[in-house]
């Protein structure tokens, strides 16, 4: 009688610490790995042969915006076939809380571009949806501190009183109680307006082991100012801090990522204990809602977008300072594609920039910006190409300094363009800039993707090769593993994973996913398992 579920023989482990490479086979039961040694094929129930190939722990994607296509669909065919294990989810906007103006823009906006009904206001709530239908992959989330402050304070930024505050705090400790990791924070250009509010709501987050995750802002010209506002809410909160997708935007400013490299790394020798992402790319994607003033963008969307046909609100957006500050920071008229329209007259131009529909429908790029925005009805998603091979590489370097994607788990039949950061990022970093380019080994590359984001969000069971761990396996070809993935084409699998186990199940096998979904919600260390009764 079979000992153990599965036996994966005959490969080269990288466990995940940074460690050389060994040869040795691992047995799953019961969810979990059972052992890790010198073992007998027969003694499984399934025999997996790994010869020629490398074992790794479950990829940790440290920052996902899967909330919505995971519900939409749970296979997570663009993660799992790279090998991502868990998705962190959770930054410009949370799945909760909802409440007020906020939840009914929110409602909206899932309905059109996930066509899902959003049918929950906590995470309690999100979780129990999500599981409805299965997942196959592990799920985790923070709570946005800037979404608490818009359903406590309102739309138009100003400082909190000391009531708002208490309850922005009250809210904070019900996420985490709920489950949430940490603090997941998106703020537009200079960062947070009031960074104390902030502090005052990390403190909470501490209180329940968690951290704070987040996208600087501008990540341009005002992004030390942004930096010193996160060091400051470290010192100021005695809490970890995980930067968002650490780059350096606009073409004037490439190279200067090494200046903020320096000065995390002071902040760390001081004592702060700060780290972060990366995603292996020169071009991001979002809204063009960034493209505007921050008063733009604070406001309600269907409130603001209903008036971009008129004159005198376009001419005061042209006329503030940002707008051109932003546009540059996102590469220019040349370097803004729109990745997804869902207006049928619009459809021939995803994949194009602004420039090249303004030359096609014969106007400037501004108006066609405008135009564009307002005939669709919404904030277009876009790629922007605006940062540096040189700087990318610079990152990727540094050791504290991981993997995370900042894409969605997406099947092929998404709309639109979407940057294939979604099917490509951890393949990648495998192919391309471990066995291609050697900027990483690969026991370094793998420590990235797994032990490195495991101890940043302090999970004690997952991101190693280790008996008792989570059964959470990739068995990749090292000379064939690639993305395939373009900006022209991005919706393509990756070639080169044969083998993904999710929680011990196979999900990925002999390349292609099985359709199992064994993924489970992975809670922060402060839930609590009984009811929350107020959750305000």
């Amino acid at each position: 009688m079979a000992r153990y579920d599965l036996i994966i023989h005959g490969g080269r482990i990288v466990d995940g610490t940074g460690n050389p490479w060994f040869y040795g086979d691992i047995a799953v039961k019961g969810g979990k790995i059972a052992k890790i040694g010198r073992l007998n094929p027969s003694s499984g129930k399934r025999a997996i042969s790994a010869k020629g190939k490398v074992v790794t722990p479950g990829y940790i994607d440290m920052h996902t915006h899967s909330d919505q296509p995971l519900v939409a669909d749970g296979n997570a065919e663009s993660k799992v076939r790279q090998g991502v294990t868990l998705d962190i989810i959770g930054e410009s906007q949370t799945v909760a809380p909802l409440q007020g103006p906020l939840q009914e823009e929110y409602v909206a906006e899932h309905r059109r571009r996930n066509d899902i009904e959003v049918d929950w206001t906590d995470f309690t709530g999100y979780f129990q949806r999500l599981m409805q239908g299965g997942i196959s992959v592990n799920v985790a989330s923070g709570v946005s501190p800037q979404q608490i402050k818009k359903i406590v304070v309102g739309f138009k930024e100003r400082p909190a009183t000391r009531e708002e505050q208490e309850k922005m705090n009250r809210m904070v400790a019900a996420a985490m109680a709920e489950g949430a990791l940490g603090l997941t924070a998106a703020w537009h250009a200079k960062g947070p307006e009031n960074t104390d509010e902030v502090i005052e709501m990390a403190k909470v987050v501490r209180r329940y082991g968690g951290y704070y995750g987040v996208h600087l802002g501008s990540e341009g010209f005002d992004i030390m100012e942004e930096l010193d506002k996160a060091i400051r809410v470290a010192r100021g909160a005695q809490i970890p801090v995980h930067v968002y997708h650490l780059k350096m935007r606009a073409k004037s400013n490439w190279g200067r990522v090494r200046e903020v490299i320096a000065r995390i790394e002071q902040a760390r020798r001081e004592g702060l204990e700060i780290t972060a992402n990366q995603y292996p790319y020169t071009a991001m994607q979002h809204p063009w809602r960034r493209l505007f003033p921050r008063w733009v963008q604070d406001a309600p969307a269907s409130e603001m977008i209903a008036q971009f046909n008129n004159p005198a609100l376009r001419e005061k957006i042209i006329g503030d300072p940002e707008f051109e500050q932003y546009v540059n920071e996102h590469g220019g008229w040349e370097g803004v594609v729109a990745s997804r329209f869902d207006t049928p007259a619009l459809k021939p131009f995803e994949g194009k920039t602004i420039a090249e529909i303004a030359r096609i429908r014969g106007k400037d790029p501004v108006g066609t910006c405008f135009d564009l925005i307002f005939e669709e009805g919404i904030f277009i998603y876009g790629v922007h190409h605006t940062m540096s091979e040189e700087d990318v590489k610079t990152v990727m370097r540094v050791p504290w300094v991981s993997v995370g994607s900042d894409g969605s788990a997406l099947n092929l039949k998404f709309p639109g363009k979407p940057h294939p950061r979604s099917f490509g990022t951890n393949v990648r970093v495998l192919g391309k800039y471990t066995r291609e380019e050697k900027i990483l080994t690969l026991e370094e590359a793998i420590r990235k993707m797994t032990s490195l984001p495991a101890q940043v969000l302090g999970l004690k069971d997952r991101g190693l090769l280790r008996d008792g761990y989570r059964a959470d396996i990739v068995v990749f070809d090292p000379d064939t593993v690639a993305d395939t993935a373009t900006y022209e084409n991005p919706k393509q699998y990756p070639k080169g994973v044969e083998y993904v186990l999710v929680n011990g199940t196979v999900v990925i096998d002999q390349g292609e996913h099985t359709g199992a979904r064994p993924g489970k919600v992975i809670y922060g260390p402060g839930r609590k398992k009984s009811p929350i009764v107020n959750r305000q």
